[in-house]
């Protein structure tokens, strides 16, 4: 492996791990951390750390500051707000495009398995595989409705909602109508009816914002 490859697969390494220590809160929200600490932390050099922190700053989850190292934002329930308005009307158009392209049952393939996963992820109570499950569900949404753009967006805004998530996953219902709102989204698009995509996932992605947020509030889980 050349140099500039090893640079690379570190870079990748960094940012996987940093994402990962955020998530769980192990890098809280609001503290501040150098760059020489946390190449102390992964076992790697400052520079693929310094390559993340800025991959990380571009997906909003990290501040960079000059000789102060990374900070981690915070995220309060209005910040969230904001963030689910955006995410829901960019995923409902999302939605809407991706029916009004006559895809084939082998091009919503992905999809499918992902609702497929959800189901199983559900009936085993296996609340992390669900998540990704899900995470996979929104992503190739967003994919099929083939707007480069609009995938852009939808991939910053979805990690500050999976940071926000990652706090509640185990206090939630169990999300059965969640999956049953992914059926109905698979469903439309299957059958070629872009109202009813967007109206379902619109519906689903507000329920879900609502829940959210209200957890966050009633436990005081992010930042005020």
């Amino acid at each position: 492996m050349d140099g500039t490859a090893k640079v690379l697969s570190n870079t990748q390494r960094a940012v996987e791990e940093l994402r990962a220590l955020i998530f769980s809160g192990e890098l809280g929200a609001g503290t501040d951390h150098l760059e020489s600490e946390l190449a102390d932390l992964l076992g790697m050099s400052r520079t693929p750390i310094r390559e993340a922190a800025l991959i990380l700053e571009a997906q909003g989850l990290v501040e960079m500051r000059p000789r102060k190292g990374l900070r981690v934002l915070s995220l309060s329930p209005a910040d969230m707000r904001d963030v689910y308005e955006v995410l829901t009307e960019l995923e409902s158009l999302a939605a809407e495009n991706a029916a009004r392209c006559g895809y084939s049952e082998a091009d919503l393939a992905v999809l499918a398995q992902a609702i497929d996963d959800m189901d199983r992820a559900l009936a085993g109570e296996d609340m992390k595989s669900w998540a990704a499950a899900d995470d996979l569900f929104h992503a190739e949404l967003v994919r099929l409705g083939k707007n480069s753009r609009v995938e852009a967006i939808a991939k910053m805004m979805v990690d500050q909602v999976r940071r926000a998530r990652a706090l509640t996953l185990h206090m939630r219902p169990a999300p059965t109508k969640s999956n049953a709102d992914h059926r109905g989204v698979f469903e439309a698009i299957r059958v070629g009816d872009p109202v009813e995509a967007r109206r379902i996932h619109y519906a689903h992605r507000t329920h879900a914002k609502e829940m959210l947020l209200g957890f966050l509030e009633k436990f005081r889980l992010l930042h005020l």
